[in-house]
């Protein structure tokens, strides 16, 4: 425990927001836990959409072609994936967009990724040198975007506040005894409280999340969107009706572990939030976005054809194939898995209103 705390610059009694706690242990540079192994997988933590299934993938391919269409064939597009894991979901749609010959001339393919470790293994999953790997969206400056995030959201830290008599006061941590991790409440930043109450959605609420460092991140997707025209299309685990409690969740070795365990593991679990979904449609629209109707992911895929897919490619697969398939559709699809856990929300600015799965 000891050597996770100083290994982590954390020994100062001083309290640590949670927000930024969370990022030190996910982010700092080698020692991070997105910064130090592969997390995804049978052998990681947890196991993604695009890792679980193709189709996953394809499907979100054939979306992105049905995007294009909708916002007028453009000659010069651009798709920016966010965090994108181990490179599954990028590596499918490449294959997918090359049998759609007018598309596959037209767009170019970002990756968004901020781990250097990371980086490395998914170019070694993707080999293809039209793809290009990016810090910022600087270099983006002609044809409209899409920017698409799986599980990327919620792997931004939140920070907590605790509403007593209509004053925030913020979570930390901090060390006691040089060994022990303990919860702690300040007095709210003036700056982070005024942000807060400019929000319908977390007004009357006793405890808060906000997604301070996810709103940031966001900031230069929006300018970006606004300047090109495109879009935003995420898909996360999390919720429309907040329930006064917090969300942050760990998991190790594929199983969920909990916060006092996260803390014993420092660096060695995955730690996450659950998506505020009104929360953010509030704050697409406040930065002049419009919003589609937020469904679910099993909607979204089941209307994007994924079921019918399924069936195409059944007719080619031996039986044992056939059944694994089916299996990987039951956890995308079925309610008290993915298909209803997760959300699906679609910020945009374009003239055309009716982009495909939300309807």
């Amino acid at each position: 425990m000891k050597l996770n705390l100083k290994k982590f610059n954390i020994l100062s009694k001083k309290p640590i927001p949670v927000d930024d706690f969370i990022e030190k242990i996910l982010y700092m540079p080698r020692i991070g836990y997105y910064s130090s192994k592969n997390p995804f997988g049978k052998n990681g933590d947890f196991i993604t959409s695009p890792t679980i299934s193709n189709l996953f993938s394809e499907i979100i391919g054939i979306w992105l072609v049905s995007a294009w269409e909708k916002m007028g064939k453009p000659k010069k597009f651009n798709f920016i994936e966010l965090g994108p894991g181990d490179g599954s979901l990028t590596k499918v749609i490449v294959n997918t967009l090359k049998k759609f010959p007018e598309l596959n001339k037209s767009v170019k393919i970002y990756l968004y990724e901020k781990s250097t470790f990371l980086k490395k293994l998914q170019k070694q999953n993707i080999d293809n040198k039209r793809i290009k790997w990016i810090k910022n969206f600087n270099s983006i400056k002609e044809g409209p975007v899409i920017f698409f995030g799986n599980e990327f959201f919620d792997a931004i830290p939140v920070k907590q506040f605790s509403n007593r008599n209509d004053y925030l006061f913020e979570k930390c941590y901090s060390v006691k005894n040089k060994i022990d991790i303990v919860e702690k409440f300040i007095k709210g930043n003036k700056k982070d409280i005024s942000q807060i109450k400019t929000f319908e959605t977390l007004k009357k609420l006793k405890f808060i999340e906000f997604p301070k460092r996810g709103f940031l991140e966001l900031n230069p997707i929006i300018k970006k969107i606004s300047k090109l025209s495109g879009g935003i299309l995420l898909i996360d685990y999390g919720y429309l009706n907040c329930n006064n409690s917090s969300t942050i969740q760990a998991v190790m070795n594929n199983k969920k572990i909990s916060v006092k365990a996260m803390l014993k593991n420092l660096g060695r679990a995955d730690i996450t939030s659950l998506v505020n979904f009104s929360l953010l449609k509030e704050y697409f629209f406040k930065n002049n976005l419009k919003v589609k109707k937020i469904v679910t992911q099993k909607f979204f895929l089941e209307r994007m054809g994924i079921n019918e897919r399924a069936m195409i490619l059944g007719k080619k697969m031996t039986n044992e194939e056939r059944k694994y398939m089916q299996e990987t559709l039951v956890r995308l699809l079925e309610e008290k898995q993915m298909g209803s856990l997760f959300k699906v929300i679609f910020g945009y600015k374009n003239k055309n209103n009716d982009f495909f799965g939300f309807e």
